[in-house]
């Protein structure tokens, strides 16, 4: 596999984690640390935490949702020597009541992720999301994180 096919495949098990809830797979893309930007999303700055702090707090959101699904496309990758950026388009739909229109919240942009070589492999070690256009309820995703923290106590 090229390091272009290897890189894509990290970016797509961060989509395939979530929307499966496979924490394990989810945690392993990632560095210890990592750099996280949501703020084009939320209007928080970003941080720099543990990525199991991240992983949690993925985890503790996405458990409210009934479903999700993430999907990527037209990656560009930049390599330099040992560090790797990789821009990718995205689309993310979550679901709260399948049977509801109104329970349904979708957003599209694209991430610029920043991955370093790790033992002939690639890790996430920041994550940017940088928001297009949003469609749907928003509150949608409050009402997730509500459902996710009561689920995962």
């Amino acid at each position: 596999m090229t390091d272009h096919q290897a890189i894509c495949e990290q970016l797509y098990r961060y989509a395939m984690g979530l929307d499966t809830r496979d924490w394990v797979l989810y945690r392993s893309i990632f560095t210890d640390e990592v750099d996280i930007d949501f703020s084009s999303y939320h209007g928080r700055p970003a941080t720099h935490m543990r990525a199991d702090a991240w992983v949690a707090s993925a985890r503790r959101l996405f458990s409210g949702f009934v479903a999700t699904q993430h999907t990527m496309s037209n990656p560009i990758v930049e390599i330099t020597g040992e560090r790797a950026v990789c821009s990718m388009y995205m689309q993310a739909a979550h679901c709260v009541e399948p049977g509801d229109d109104a329970a349904w919240f979708t957003m599209g942009g694209y991430y610029r992720d920043t991955l370093v070589r790790s033992d002939g492999g690639w890790l996430l070690d920041g994550v940017t999301l940088n928001i297009l256009w949003l469609r749907g309820d928003r509150s949608v995703m409050s009402t997730a994180a509500q459902r996710g923290a009561a689920a995962t106590q």
